[in-house]
């Protein structure tokens, strides 16, 4: 399986969450696909899971929106998914790259309204950003080459939560970077568990960008926390000492990993002694304080 087969799982897992609260939301949401090149498989994909919520459209308008090079059979593989969509779906094919975003969702009149960007294959263009920033509320899935941290473009578009994790495929093809960007504590919750419960036979592994040291972290429910032990000694070194609460809450928000993953990464560093607690006994609840052991070095 490729970064495309688990970019495409990824959407489908995203959809089953983002399109019942847009719905319940609204009257009204925009879904916005852009491919520059590549597979824009995940589009097809895409009309079946919304295929799935007919029952749920009624009285609802959803317009679905595929900007895409139209030179290949996708307007002819579109053409059969859209014929099992109920008249309250509208799907328009756009040819061109994501760089037609910006054009396509005014023409939509997307702003105002529950707003799904995925952008396969873009850079962090301030007018894309811009344009899939315009909806209320909105959501991002960014996918380029890695390189650079997409944190500060999503952030300075608008976004207050942002996530990133590289995809490492086994073999020769490239790393691509996905970058989410919502205000929306769910979709960011809901992105994160969408990451680790992919196929974990896919032949693709994570990196984190927040992990200095750049370990490879094969798919799991279960991930291997050696980074994100090492992430939150970082931040407690940076910030002095830090509740539970507030550690869970830069994992979810700093680091590729779950607020659930903070816990037993917490757990592990208590039992190594690198870090200690206050209280020092009693449930690991969000009001206990930890702090860094200052001579806990590299080993966690």
């Amino acid at each position: 399986m490729s970064t495309d087969a688990v970019l495409r799982e990824l959407l489908v897992r995203q959809l089953d969450h983002w399109l019942p609260a847009a719905l319940h939301r609204a009257r009204r949401a925009t879904l916005a696909l852009a491919y520059a090149g590549g597979d824009a498989a995940g589009a097809e994909e895409a009309l079946r899971v919304v295929a799935e919520f007919a029952d749920r459209l009624r009285g609802r308008r959803l317009t679905v929106l595929v900007v895409a090079d139209d030179g290949t059979d996708l307007p002819a593989r579109l053409g059969a998914a859209e014929a099992a969509l109920p008249a309250d779906v509208a799907v328009h094919l756009v040819p061109g790259g994501p760089d037609r975003l910006p054009v396509a969702l005014k023409a939509a009149g997307a702003a105002g309204a529950p707003l799904l960007t995925v952008a396969d294959g873009a850079d962090p263009d301030p007018a894309l950003l811009a344009a899939a920033a315009s909806g209320r509320p909105a959501e991002l899935l960014l996918v380029t080459a890695p390189g650079r941290s997409l944190r500060p473009a999503l952030t300075g578009a608008g976004f207050p939560l942002v996530t990133e994790v590289e995809l490492v495929p086994d073999g020769d093809g490239p790393a691509r970077l996905l970058g989410y960007a919502t205000g929306s504590d769910r979709g960011l919750e809901a992105v994160k568990e969408a990451l680790w419960a992919v196929d974990e036979y896919a032949g693709v592994r994570y990196r984190d960008p927040a992990d200095p040291q750049g370990r490879l972290l094969d798919i799991s429910l279960d991930p291997e926390p050696g980074p994100l032990r090492r992430e939150l000694l970082a931040e407690l070194a940076r910030s002095g000492p830090r509740t539970v609460t507030e550690l869970r809450r830069f994992a979810t928000t700093s680091t590729v990993y779950r607020a659930a993953d903070a816990n037993r990464a917490l757990a592990s560093l208590l039992a190594s002694g690198a870090v200690t607690r206050d209280p020092e006994h009693g449930r690991l609840g969000g009001d206990v304080l930890i702090s860094a052991v200052s001579s806990a070095g590299s080993s966690a």
